[in-house]
């Protein structure tokens, strides 16, 4: 039989188209501008929805799926020793162990149960970066920091990563671009400039974008699922983002979830909807050095709930950044981000900018799926 020759640049073009769509990702100018078809009539299931079954599981006891609660422990940070096989459903001493770390990072009752507000806070989204980094937890480690007026002892919860890298001296004026890829609005690329803005305003630090992506200090990019840094996004309402610390910069957001630009997001009817700045001001922490807080109220803190704007940094946060880089001199107290001098010329957005065009996808996948196929005749 002769074999087919595939044309190789054709098949080379289309993996590259495929590339391009696995890095879009949706946006909304605001929640009005959110189409119909995501407003759904039954709340859209979350990454880790499936946790919501445990219910009261203790110590002794086997549930099928609790292997699946370990590897959750396991990526951030709980159970660090994880075995790759044999992984059993038993609510073995590892995980009892995990969970009342966990319980003990994010203020809940030290239980080591499943009880009902420990699993209400495990399906929550979140950031990708672990709590627990070489198995030391610092979130709840209740650091001091100063004696206020009236002489009661304050405490600080900020952490930093292990070492506690942070960007050299001579590296105060930071660069960061955006994955020509992603083809970003400037609608998109205005909300990071005002994140950034939030952390300069505490700090000696600034940011400036520039186009040159591979040059650039902080490289900020969305992908959907596997995308090569060996933590793979799951979709809707799971790890929202992840950053590394310093002087990696690089800093990756999930492409599969709902992200809403401007606007009151709580009074949203779309349960998937997240808020672009309340997430990126917590990962350029990350980026920065800052690790994950236990105080709630602070933009270090892990968790998010959908629906929710969080953007202005607590006193836990400065406090901690300030640690790293010394005050900004002209520092007031408060982070709210002023028009910017960087700020972009607008146009009026679409239904839903930068969305993945869904037809090209399919057509891209039959694509490659034909071309895999006459490979190997």
């Amino acid at each position: 039989m002769k074999r087919f020759q595939f044309p190789l640049h054709l098949f080379a073009i289309a993996l590259c188209l495929s590339s391009l769509s696995q890095t879009s990702a949706r946006f909304f100018p605001n929640i009005s501008s959110i189409p119909p078809y995501l407003v759904p009539n039954a709340t859209i299931p979350g990454a880790w929805d499936a946790f919501k079954h445990f219910g009261n599981c203790h110590a002794g006891e086997k549930v099928d799926g609790l292997s699946k609660l370990k590897k959750y422990f396991n990526r951030f940070g709980y159970i660090p020793n994880l075995p790759t096989t044999n992984l059993t459903d038993d609510f073995d001493g590892d995980l009892e162990a995990a969970l009342k770390t966990y319980q003990k990072n994010f203020n809940l009752n030290v239980t080591g149960e499943l009880d009902g507000p420990t699993l209400e806070h495990l399906v929550k989204p979140r950031c990708g970066n672990a709590d627990i980094v070489n198995g030391t937890t610092t979130m709840n480690s209740g650091k001091p920091a100063s004696y206020n007026s009236t002489k009661f002892h304050s405490v600080s919860h900020y952490s930093f990563f292990p070492g506690t890298p942070v960007w050299p001296q001579n590296r105060r004026d930071l660069t960061y671009a955006f994955l020509p890829e992603n083809e970003l609005s400037d609608e998109v690329k205005t909300v990071f400039v005002g994140a950034f803005q939030r952390w300069s305003a505490a700090t000696p630090l600034t940011f400036k974008e520039t186009t040159s992506f591979y040059s650039a200090d902080i490289k900020i990019g969305f992908f959907v699922g596997d995308h090569g840094d060996g933590e793979p996004f799951d979709g809707v309402l799971g790890t929202l983002a992840h950053a590394f610390s310093p002087p990696s910069g690089r800093f990756h957001l999930d492409g599969d979830e709902n992200w809403v630009i401007t606007g009151d997001i709580s009074k949203s009817s779309v349960e998937s909807a997240v808020d672009l700045e309340s997430v990126a001001v917590h990962e350029i922490g990350h980026l920065l050095g800052l690790g994950h807080s236990s105080v709630e109220d602070a933009i270090m803190y892990p968790t998010i709930s959908s629906r929710t704007k969080k953007v202005e940094l607590a006193s836990d946060d400065v406090l901690g950044i300030q640690t790293l880089y010394g005050a900004n001199p002209n520092y007031d107290g408060t982070t709210t981000s002023a028009p910017s001098t960087q700020a972009r010329d607008t146009s009026a957005a679409g239904d839903h900018l930068g969305s993945t065009p869904t037809p090209r996808l399919w057509a891209l996948r039959v694509v490659l799926a034909v071309g895999s196929l006459l490979l190997l005749f």
